[in-house]
């Protein structure tokens, strides 16, 4: 698996991966399939706040992708990536897919103060290898307002 970012040629590829994502036990609720065709038009433009990684194989389809949102905490002191959606085809689990995901965020941000993601209750898998890589609990809830 080669990772690289997102090209215009992945739309369906992206959306396709998206939406299997969000059927998965590990996620905590569906979304409309509307959302991925809008977020691949923001990662096609020049936006500062989004960027996406996918894992291709050798004929050049991603099989893997992982969605960062960036922003500033101030809690952290600087700039923060969140590792939004991580998700790496049934097939290629296991093999080090994720990890180098992760790696690929992480290089490409040597200057982030800090890097974060969810995970539910449902996904002790994956709760591990972020544990392994050294991500951390934190000691409190998100809360949210959808519109």
């Amino acid at each position: 698996m080669e990772i690289r970012e997102i090209l215009p040629w992945d739309r369906a590829h992206f959306c396709r991966l998206v939406n299997e994502f969000y059927t998965l036990p590990a996620v905590a609720h569906p979304i409309d399939p509307k959302n991925a065709e809008r977020t691949f038009d923001l990662l096609m433009g020049d936006t500062p706040y989004a960027r996406c990684f996918v894992a291709a194989d050798e004929r050049d389809v991603p099989h893997a992708y992982c969605l960062c949102a960036v922003t500033w905490s101030n809690e952290a002191g600087g700039l923060c990536v969140w590792l939004e959606e991580l998700m790496v085809e049934d097939a290629l689990r296991g093999q080090g897919v994720g990890q180098q995901l992760i790696a690929a965020v992480r290089a490409a941000y040597p200057d982030a103060a800090r890097f974060r993601l969810e995970v539910t209750d449902e996904n002790p898998r994956a709760a591990a290898l972020y544990r392994t890589l050294g991500f951390e609990n934190l000691p409190y809830r998100q809360m949210i307002i959808d519109r």
